[in-house]
């Protein structure tokens, strides 16, 4: 697989991130304190003040009505002075720091008191209306003029027995109101300011937590897209962050490795098409300036013919592998005999083993067993196992095939006794392109893909394949299929 890196991609990597992201974090912290002081100095001024009004005037319109009923009617019944009245006004407006009026039905003053700063109440009140305050327990403006600021007026009506004998009004300055709302808000306000404060905590952890590990997984990003495999993140967490810090590390060095497989594949490819070519070439330029008499172009054009199915075998299996290498690799499985199979691709050997005098003895465990797979690329499989079993083992010896019934699985076994393997190359058997040394593969046609491919093979049907080697005493392949289904 080949990484293709645009310069186009490579600027858009390469992109600072201290100028963006976390500036929009500041941006966002300071219109976040300036909603909630504009909100604060708002929506809660304006909500607080009307509650206040309201508490403020049910309980002036409370006061009023408890006073009009339980203590004036006394005084129209003349149970009480004039003095005592006055008096109880006196308290009255002392307690609710208002002014408070009592007038007839017509609206004739009759008693009044109020603290200094209110203005004395008028003889009588001009175009008296007992019903304009509406459904509502209390009106707010100067009421008729009266009063140089807004106030809030309730009005009681005193009733003795069925009629009404006078009007109890009470008048408050809506500053009073005012300024316990001022108050009230400069509580709210510290409140708000507190808050903010206490969140720039959380721009303090946002820039800890998060921004500072997103700037080393950015330069990561920057370096990787730069060709810089070898930088590493350093993970000091356990969270989400430190989780993308270490798949990161993890894909860079699987890239590395990747590219490092790469550069070795493309050098071993070169390898073994520049030699058979190298060698095609220069018979072919012997033969045609007269370097090699006709008499002898036989043997040449021989040698030019087992170098091309050299080039012939090595294309086919770098075709296969990259078959395998597909992600959309799809497996035709179907159920066949798995005996006919090793019989038909032993029988297909006749010639091979007849000129190195090798036999290849098969020990099935029955006669007819089917299994679940692709039969093409087991096929594939079993060749390429038999072949180097073959190919590998001493004139006159035997290659042993045997399959073993076990439960749900057909295990298979291909032996040889031939030279073996030795026992730190066991592990690097089925790399592409390895071989162990000069005398493995002494015809010379080996492609070293060979095993490569079986173990594809097998791993895409989710199978694996041991090896049991000895060296100077013989090698050993055994993997398993699953048997047809009931």
């Amino acid at each position: 697989m080949i990484f293709h890196r645009s310069k186009q991609n490579q600027r858009k990597a390469t992109l600072p991130l201290n100028s963006t992201l976390y500036l929009k974090f500041i941006v966002i912290y300071i219109v976040f304190g300036f909603l909630a002081l504009f909100t604060a100095a708002t929506l809660t001024s304006s909500l607080t003040y009307t509650s206040l009004k309201e508490s403020a005037a049910s309980r002036l319109y409370s006061e009023a009505t408890v006073f009009a009923n339980d203590y004036l009617p006394d005084y129209f019944n003349e149970f009480l002075s004039s003095s005592e009245v006055r008096m109880q006004l006196e308290g009255m407006s002392s307690y609710t720091d208002a002014s408070v009026w009592l007038v007839d039905r017509e609206g004739t003053l009759l008693f009044s008191a109020h603290p200094d700063i209110y203005p004395s109440a008028p003889s009588a009140i001009e175009n008296f209306n007992p019903a304009e305050n509406g459904s509502s327990t209390y009106q707010e403006g100067n009421y008729h003029g009266y009063f140089s600021e807004s106030v809030l007026t309730v009005m009681v009506p005193v009733i003795r027995g069925f009629s009404t004998d006078g009007y109890l009004l009470i008048h408050k300055f809506v500053s009073d109101i005012t300024q316990s709302r001022d108050m009230l808000m400069q509580f709210v306000y510290i409140t708000v300011i507190i808050i903010y404060l206490l969140s720039f905590i959380v721009l303090l952890a946002f820039q800890v937590l998060v921004y500072r590990p997103l700037r080393k997984i950015t330069e990561a990003a920057t370096q990787y897209a730069s060709g810089n495999l070898d930088y590493e993140i350093p993970v000091t967490t356990e969270d989400e962050m430190g989780y993308l810090s270490a798949s990161l590390n993890y894909m860079s060095s699987q890239l590395k490795d990747m590219e490092d497989y790469q550069k070795k594949f493309v050098a071993n490819v070169s390898h073994d098409f520049r030699s058979p070519l190298t060698s095609i070439k220069g018979y072919v330029e012997a033969m045609t300036d007269g370097t090699i008499p006709p008499e002898m172009q036989e043997k040449y054009l021989k040698i030019i013919l087992f170098e091309t199915e050299r080039l012939t075998d090595l294309t086919q299996d770098l075709l296969t592998l990259n078959e395998f290498d597909t992600n959309n690799l799809l497996l035709n499985r179907e159920n066949f005999d798995i005996h006919e199979v090793i019989k038909n691709t032993a029988a297909s050997f006749e010639g091979t083993c007849t000129h190195k005098k090798i036999s290849i003895e098969l020990v099935l465990a029955t006669k007819h067993v089917n299994v679940y797979a692709d039969k093409r690329k087991i096929q594939q499989v079993l060749y390429n196992l038999i072949d180097n079993a073959i190919k590998f083992s001493e004139p006159e010896s035997t290659v042993i095939v045997e399959t073993t019934d076990r439960g749900d699985r057909i295990h298979i076994s291909v032996k040889d006794y031939g030279i073996g393997i030795p026992r730190d190359a066991l592990n690097k058997i089925w790399e592409r392109f390895y071989k162990t040394d000069n005398s493995r593969g002494k015809d010379k046609k080996g492609t070293g893909l060979g095993l490569a491919i079986v173990k594809e093979a097998l791993q895409a049907h989710g199978e694996n394949i041991n090896v049991i080697s000895t060296e100077g005493v013989g090698t050993e392949f055994i993997f398993s299929l699953p048997k047809k289904g009931n």
